[in-house]
């Protein structure tokens, strides 16, 4: 993780881009493992840690009607959450996670292990993309840390 977390804090050094992250289900793992690596404040701006719907609401501007319509894991939430955090902060791009890392929690449409990641960039671009992870809570949250990590690390180096 130390090494992913690394190779991100240095592509966006490279570009001169500051990073934002709004996590839920990830509960701050994302941004401490970037924080972990001595100098990121060059390039780490802020994190949301997002984990009621009310705060998601509050903090990062995710409508009542989109969290109604899809839930918080969704496509549609994630986007909402990358957008917000752009939006409130002076980064110039944000990754966003949700998903239910179980062990209960899930359904048949929403399995324990589904969750869903986006990223938005300042010029307006928004991707997101879904993941279904296996093992314990551990190893769910893990494994969401790491893709989201990877997802902003492909798009820093042109592989999206």
């Amino acid at each position: 993780m130390h090494t992913l977390a690394q190779q991100v804090g240095l592509a966006l050094q490279t570009h001169g881009l500051m990073l934002a992250t709004a996590e839920s289900c990830t509960g701050g793992a994302v941004a401490a493992a970037l924080t972990d690596i001595a100098g990121s404040s060059a390039w780490f701006e802020r994190g949301y840690v997002t984990y009621a719907n009310s705060a998601k609401i509050e903090m990062l501007g995710v409508k009542i009607a989109t969290l109604e319509q899809y839930g918080a894991v969704s496509e549609a939430t994630v986007r909402e959450m990358a957008i917000g955090a752009l939006a409130k902060s002076h980064a110039d791009v944000a990754l966003a996670v949700s998903g239910i890392a179980g062990p209960s929690g899930g359904s048949i449409e929403k399995p324990v292990g589904t969750v869903w990641f986006a990223w938005a960039w300042r010029n307006g671009e928004v991707s997101a993309q879904i993941g279904h992870f296996s093992g314990d809570r551990t190893a769910i949250r893990q494994q969401a840390r790491t893709f989201v990590l990877q997802g902003v690390l492909d798009a820093l180096l042109g592989k999206h």
